[in-house]
């Protein structure tokens, strides 16, 4: 299993880092998220399991036998993660996460302060996840063929459905990638794509500088509110293709349609089981029955993290 990177033990408190560095000398799957709560023991998820975990950074057999993680130790990664300057990262904490190098984002919970019924800020950390990024360059080069229509040069209106941690924003960053840099056997050239990543998992956006492999074409907007995004792009960067990651809101959806009006190729995501799931939920099917998505990729977890379980048509066909 390849160990964690120092980017995630640097931004741990010392004591919690070793238990992990620990852990990877057993563990034969890859760790997906860390997670600290006060006075509650320190659990790491992978693919397929999760782990309690003791202070030799064994799997934990009883609570006993778990390292309990302490206020006082939620509070030093806190610390370590703001770099004491909770004010710089003002917009991040009020979204209720923080990137850091590489990509990585620490999501947190605590004590909510609201003000004119909107959130100001979050305080007294109760607990954080760590959620570790994976590129996965090529995953979608067995479909990008699926989505791109060669005769006329352009990408189909795409939406990709899945549960939560089945993959969808690691396929929809590689597509970005291949459409932005272009795939010369298929006859795709490069395209101008426009990403609004509105919690910075696409890119991973780390001062300025996103952290996973993008595309050379492609323009970013990151911490940005989808649907306003998606608006500035069109009027500012003329992008060919338009890339956004878990939509449904009722705004999404319009600035969705203003894009397919205008020509633009829309690619994004939603949580999902299948089609069917989708229209239980007024906004989306609005899209689904409008008929603006070409194509539907439905993932699962049937056969590990990002199992492409079929990829249809507008009439629910499957396509070859």
């Amino acid at each position: 299993m390849r160990a964690i990177t120092a980017e995630i033990l640097n931004h741990l408190p010392m004591e919690i880092a070793a238990i992990i560095r620990a852990t990877t000398l057993w563990l034969k799957q890859p760790i997906i998220e860390i997670r600290l709560r006060a006075n509650q023991p320190l659990q790491i998820i992978t693919n397929f399991n999760e782990y309690f975990l003791s202070r030799a950074g064994e799997k934990a057999d009883s609570l006993g036998n778990s390292y309990f993680v302490s206020r006082v130790q939620l509070e030093k990664a806190f610390l370590i993660l703001t770099r004491n300057s909770v004010y710089a990262l003002e917009r991040q904490l009020i979204e209720g996460f923080i990137t850091i190098p590489g990509g990585h984002r620490v999501g947190f919970t605590g004590q909510v302060i609201v003000e004119n019924g909107e959130i100001k800020t979050i305080k007294e950390i109760s607990s954080l996840n760590y959620r570790i990024t994976r590129e996965m360059l090529g995953i979608a080069s067995g479909i990008i063929e699926k989505v791109y229509n060669r005769r006329n040069d352009y990408i189909y209106n795409t939406l990709i459905i899945s549960p939560p941690l089945c993959g969808k924003t690691t396929l929809l960053r590689d597509l970005i990638r291949l459409i932005s840099e272009g795939v010369p056997e298929l006859g795709l050239s490069g395209k101008k794509v426009g990403v609004v990543d509105e919690r910075s998992e696409i890119a991973g956006t780390y001062q300025g500088v996103a952290q996973n492999k993008i595309g050379k074409r492609t323009d970013l907007l990151d911490n940005c509110p989808k649907a306003q995004g998606m608006l500035l792009l069109l009027r500012t960067m003329s992008p060919e293709v338009i890339a956004v990651d878990e939509i449904g809101r009722e705004e999404d959806v319009i600035a969705i349609q203003e894009a397919f009006t205008g020509g633009v190729s829309i690619l994004t995501t939603v949580h999902g089981r299948d089609l069917s799931s989708l229209k239980a939920r007024p906004s989306i099917r609005k899209l689904v029955d409008s008929a603006v998505y070409q194509r539907f990729i439905i993932l699962s977890k049937k056969k590990g993290i990002g199992t492409i379980d079929r990829i249809v048509d507008q009439q629910g066909k499957g396509v070859i």
